[in-house]
Order: structure tokens, then C-alpha cells, then sequence
């Protein structure tokens, strides 16, 4: 799996070095340039136990046949890209959760390195911080608040209770921007009691705008989520209006239909052969329609192209996006075609939606 080591880390780094050079230099009795050092090294571990986070929900999401595209690392976390989300809440509850069990046991780990370390030793030095950093990032991570782990943690569970994942991330989203404010008051503390400190102020406020924005981006999603479980290809569906392939193109348009009614094309044998494109149609001139045959303004159907009457939300945006097509064949267990769902349609029923949820 690709690992990716954002720009922002390094500038994360400094800062981490930069903070710790004088906590280093009152632990360890040393001075610059050995400070930023020292401080630079517990950056690189700490970039190193947050890479050891994301890889346990990496392996996590591939034991469950997930496949993973990214793990990157940036200024204040990391994130784990997974090419298809599980549509079972009990699986991304266990894909979640590993990473902040993860980040204790690491952080398990270093406490027992600090307790076999001499003290005022670099070594007790680093795997201190590191303790203490890792069971911060665990403890951090099962707050149940988007975007953090804990914030999966009460949308899976909301999820595998009302059975409806957009109302999961609704509860959850919401949490994360109440969490958010909380991070933020904290954040602001310190001056409102007239000692303020700049280093505490910008990581609080860095870290509730991030919270702020990705609980906000998840909210649109269920948004969205919610309007496509709305979705079915009854509510889309298209009369159908059949003519052999060697039908002159003005008869076929002449037919009477309904106005939104698709022409199906069939071929000798009474099979389907393909669906007039209207702006191909539209595209020859009228004194040549009663001598083209309808067949050459027709887009094939192939069997990619065909849903079935059951399907609807998610499964039925898989179904259009894995076979692009602008118009898509319905057909039941017989193989029988009554008629067609147009992308176009679905596009403007999403884009109803939308305008909808932003009333």
C-alpha cells in the first residue's frame, strides 16, 4: 500500500522540535544544536507511531477484502484512503477502533521503555513523551466526534441500530462539531484567564478548525447518502417504445409516445439492438429522416448497460457509475425490457435533492 508523507509533516516536525528544544534542555541539562536533536528525533517517532496507527486500520480494512490506495501522513494525523467502504457497520467498527488500540499499546510499549530507561537519560526522555503522546492520540481518537475514530465508533453503532448509515453520520457529524467548539474554548482558555500562550492557542484552534471542517464535510455526505437512499429505479423509470432496426428514422420519430418516452431499437431477431440518442437524432436534417435508418442514430445496449427494477440508492449509483451510459436499459427477471433509466435524470433527481437539503 502507498505510504505518503505529506509537506505539512515536516513543517509539523520543526514546530514539534522547536516546542520541545527547552523542555529538552531543563530534562537533560544539554543545549542547542543537541536540543532540536532530541526533538527532532521524538517527532520522527511520533511521526512513526501515527503511521503504526493508520497501518492497523490498513491491514484491518484488507483482512476484510478492502482494498487501501493510500495511508498519509501530514501536520496533525494521518488518514488511510480505502478504494470501497464497507456497507456493514459491524466491519468498519472493527476497522476503526484498531487505531486508537493501536496508539495505547504503543504507547503501553514506551511506558515500559521509560521504566527500564536510567532516568535523565535521552532514551527515558523520548519514550516519556512518547507515552504520553500516544495514549493523548488513543484517548483523542475514541471521542465519539467526526472525523476522529471514536466519531466511526457512534456512527457505526447508530448505523447497526436505526439500520440507515446516513443517520450515523448525522449524530456523529454533529457530534464533531460540538466537540469542535470544546477544543476551541479550550484552545482559548489560557487567554481569556489573561496567560495566554501561543503555542497551546494556534495547535487548539489548528486542531478544532480541522474537527470543524471534516465533521461539516461529513454532514454533506450524509446529506447526499440520504438522498440517494431515496433513489429507485421506479421513480426514474421511462416508457420504452420499441421499432425494428430498419425503420426509417421520421416513422420511428413520427410514432405516437409519450415525450419522454425512449425509442428502443430491435434487430432482426426481435432482440434488443440499441436506444435512439435524441441528440443524435436531432442531429440529421429532416429532409434526410425518412431515408436513415433509425439503426444509425441508435447507441448500443450492452448487457453492462441493464438494471433491474429492485435496484435503488447505493446499489443503484454503483450499478450507473460501474457501466457509464447515458441511457440504461430496465429489464426483469425474464429479460424482458420496459423501459430506461437516463443518467441525466439521476443527475438532476441528486441535484434536486441537494437544493432541497440547502432550504
Amino acid at each position: 500500500m502507498p505510504l505518503r508523507l505529506s509537506s505539512s509533516w515536516f513543517l509539523g516536525a520543526a514546530i514539534i522540535a522547536w516546542v520541545f528544544a527547552p523542555v529538552v534542555e531543563r530534562w537533560l541539562l544539554i543545549e542547542p544544536p543537541w536540543t532540536w536533536v532530541v526533538g527532532g528525533s521524538f517527532a520522527v517517532l511520533l511521526g512513526l507511531s501515527v503511521l503504526a496507527h493508520e497501518m492497523a486500520h490498513a491491514v484491518m480494512a484488507q483482512r476484510f477484502g478492502l482494498d487501501v490506495r493510500s495511508m498519509t501522513i501530514h501536520l496533525i494525523g494521518g488518514v488511510t484512503a480505502m478504494e470501497a467502504e464497507t456497507r456493514r457497520p459491524w466491519v468498519d467498527f472493527t476497522i476503526a477502533v484498531v487505531g486508537p488500540l493501536t496508539s495505547l499499546v504503543v504507547g503501553g510499549v514506551a511506558w515500559l521503555g521509560y521504566l527500564a530507561a536510567p532516568s535523565g537519560t535521552v532514551f527515558s526522555f523520548v519514550t516519556f513523551q512518547l507515552m504520553a503522546a500516544n495514549l493523548i492520540v488513543g484517548v483523542l481518537n475514541l471521542v465519539p466526534a467526526l472525523p476522529l475514530d471514536g466519531g466511526r465508533l457512534l456512527r457505526d453503532v447508530v448505523w447497526a441500530a436505526s439500520g440507515r448509515e446516513y443517520i450515523g453520520t448525522l449524530v456523529a457529524g454533529w457530534t464533531g462539531r460540538a466537540f469542535a467548539l470544546v477544543v476551541a474554548f479550550f484552545a482559548l482558555l489560557p487567554v481569556l484567564l489573561g496567560r495566554p500562550d501561543v503555542v497551546w492557542l494556534a495547535w487548539g484552534l489548528l486542531l478544532a478548525g480541522f474537527i470543524w471542517f471534516e465533521a461539516s464535510r461529513s454532514l454533506k455526505v450524509a446529506g447526499m447518502s440520504r438522498i440517494i437512499a431515496r433513489l429507485t429505479v421506479g421513480d426514474l423509470l421511462r416508457p420504452v417504445v420499441f421499432v425494428p432496426h430498419d425503420t426509417p428514422l421520421a416513422s420511428a420519430l413520427a410514432l405516437p409516445r409519450h415525450s419522454d418516452a425512449a425509442v428502443v431499437v430491435t434487430d432482426a431477431h426481435g432482440a434488443v439492438a440499441g436506444i435512439v440518442r435524441p441528440e443524435s437524432a436531432a442531429a440529421v436534417p429532416v429532409e434526410r429522416q425518412p431515408w436513415v435508418p433509425v439503426s444509425s442514430v441508435a447507441a448500443s445496449a450492452g448487457s453492462g448497460d441493464r438494471l433491474t427494477p429492485q435496484l435503488g440508492g447505493v446499489e443503484l449509483i454503483a450499478a450507473l457509475t460501474s457501466h457509464p451510459s447515458p441511457v440504461h436499459l430496465v429489464e426483469d427477471a425474464a429479460g424482458t425490457v420496459y423501459g430506461v433509466v437516463v443518467t441525466a435524470d439521476v443527475e438532476e433527481a441528486l441535484s434536486a435533492g441537494r437544493r432541497r437539503s440547502a432550504l
